[in-house]
């Protein structure tokens, strides 16, 4: 009996108006429905021993807002909803490891989450150019440490250690 009464009492404080259990309006992680990441294609520059081709930076506005409308109206978050200022559209596959400007390559990157994972970019992208690290693997690296960008802190240690 008394189980009972102490699951109730737990459930009534979980309903209460007073306990909010909120998670982030925003993404922590890319969305592999919207954001499953592209190599670019069509870049005439080639870059690193291994000749990876490369693309300037080139994305629109208008992409860079479609990608934001579509995280919120497809995913259910409110990046829209919150100052600009705290958000980058990443390239989920960095342009300078052969990522393409691509919408399927793009998500809207909170402050809080780059601060984590764009230390690991140029750092793949040197050990690229060393010719220390295979695009399959730089590549890899970027999707494990933004899949847990709280997390990046060891990916880092393992690339460095190259």
């Amino acid at each position: 009996m008394k189980t009972v009464r102490v699951f109730w009492s737990l459930s009534a404080l979980l309903l209460s108006s007073s306990v909010t259990f909120a998670a982030n309006d925003y993404p922590d992680t890319p969305d592999s429905r919207l954001t499953p990441g592209a190599l670019c294609k069509s870049g005439s520059e080639i870059r690193y021993p291994e000749k990876i081709r490369y693309c300037s930076r080139n994305v629109s506005s208008a992409t860079k807002a479609n990608v934001m409308s579509a995280y919120d109206s497809q995913l259910g978050f409110q990046v829209n909803n919150r100052d600009r200022r705290e958000f980058k559209i990443d390239h989920y596959i960095p342009l300078c490891a052969g990522g393409s400007n691509d919408a399927s390559n793009l998500w809207p990157q909170h402050e809080s989450i780059y601060k984590n994972t764009d230390p690991l970019e140029s750092l793949v992208c040197q050990k690229m150019s060393d010719g220390k690290l295979l695009q399959k693997d730089a590549v890899a690296f970027i999707k494990k440490a933004k899949a847990d960008p709280y997390r990046a802190y060891v990916i880092i240690s393992q690339v460095q250690a190259l």
